[in-house]
């Protein structure tokens, strides 16, 4: 498959196309103990990932509250080596639940970043990220103080690299303006169902464009500035993939029938055509795939080597917004 070079190799960074998302590592989201089933279940994932070429692993500080980094932290354990032959990535930046301070919140400190990068780290039972990512825009962030404390770790060699998760295009370029280090990730949700990417750009000066909250620009912003593009919920929650779609809106259904016709007609799962129609775009985008079951992931297998055709791209973009271009 000739897919656009991945933003992240202009950064010498040797990542997968695809990333496995970890979030649902550790079990529910309770402060209940991580069982042996839970780290077996870990491994089980990790394996299927690596069996189709996944290096790139995505977590979260607060992913099933510490649990999940703690769960790959054990599976790092248990194979001596693994941790140098793969890329981990995680965020920080939300405070689930409220403290003495306040309630429920984002919080991009200086402390609170340093914190958690610490908290992470021991967690994993390493010693340095290869990628921070900002969780959330915290409207109380300070541009500078965020700036240098980026510095300060990568100065220690806490974190290789930094990026933002679901940030627009002005809020990464004031971000960026008081870094010494630069950002190097944008992760936003993104996929069949969720168009708003595409939109963006198509329905500029059209009246389609004021229902749409993705932020104009981004895309264009982000290939620009060699920021890889993550994309956050690829799969739709499987609308496309098998899970019953009846009575949902007509657009689904349609949508979820192309999608099945078009595995049928090559010989690869629905979740490869979900897939390949995310990565046809020139930005080079990188699917981020939250599952922990390894039949679900192993069914991304042909997703990389899944060459859509411009008509197949716009007869399935065509399929989910509802309307002819």
């Amino acid at each position: 498959m000739s897919y656009t070079q991945l933003p992240l190799h202009h950064h010498q960074i040797p990542a997968s196309p695809l990333v496995l998302g970890c979030m649902r590592f550790g079990g529910e989201w309770d402060g209940l103990p991580i069982t042996s089933d839970l780290v077996v279940e870990g491994h089980r994932a990790v394996e299927a990932a690596l069996e189709i070429g996944i290096n790139h692993f995505d977590l979260a500080d607060i992913y099933t509250r510490g649990k999940a980094e703690y769960v790959l932290g054990q599976v790092l354990s248990e194979n001596p080596g693994l941790r140098e032959q793969i890329i981990i990535q995680s965020k920080c930046g939300i405070r689930l639940v409220g403290d003495d301070e306040g309630p429920q919140r984002y919080d991009t400190s200086a402390a609170h970043i340093l914190a958690s990068v610490d908290g992470i780290l021991h967690r994993l039972g390493i010693d340095y990220l290869d990628i921070l990512l900002l969780h959330r825009p915290d409207p109380l962030s300070h541009p500078q103080e965020i700036g240098d404390v980026l510095a300060k770790l990568h100065q220690s060699g806490k974190v290789r690299h930094f990026g933002v998760s679901n940030m627009g295009s002005e809020q990464i370029r004031l971000l960026q303006k008081h870094s010494r280090v630069p950002l190097i990730v944008n992760q936003l949700e993104m996929s069949l169902d969720k168009i708003g990417f595409v939109e963006a750009g198509v329905t500029v000066n059209r009246v389609q464009a004021k229902d749409n909250v993705f932020p104009y620009g981004t895309m264009e912003y982000c290939q620009a500035e060699h920021i890889q593009l993550q994309a956050w919920g690829p799969l739709a929650q499987g609308r496309f993939t098998g899970r019953v779609v009846e009575g949902q809106r007509p657009e689904i259904e349609l949508t979820a029938e192309l999608v099945n016709r078009m595995a049928k007609e090559r010989g690869v799962t629905p979740e490869s055509i979900v897939l390949a129609w995310l990565m046809k775009h020139p930005a080079g985008i990188q699917p981020v795939i939250g599952s922990i079951r390894p039949e679900r992931i192993l069914a991304c297998r042909d997703a990389v080597e899944t060459e859509l055709t411009r008509y197949e791209w716009y007869e399935l973009y065509s399929a989910s917004c509802g309307r002819r271009m």
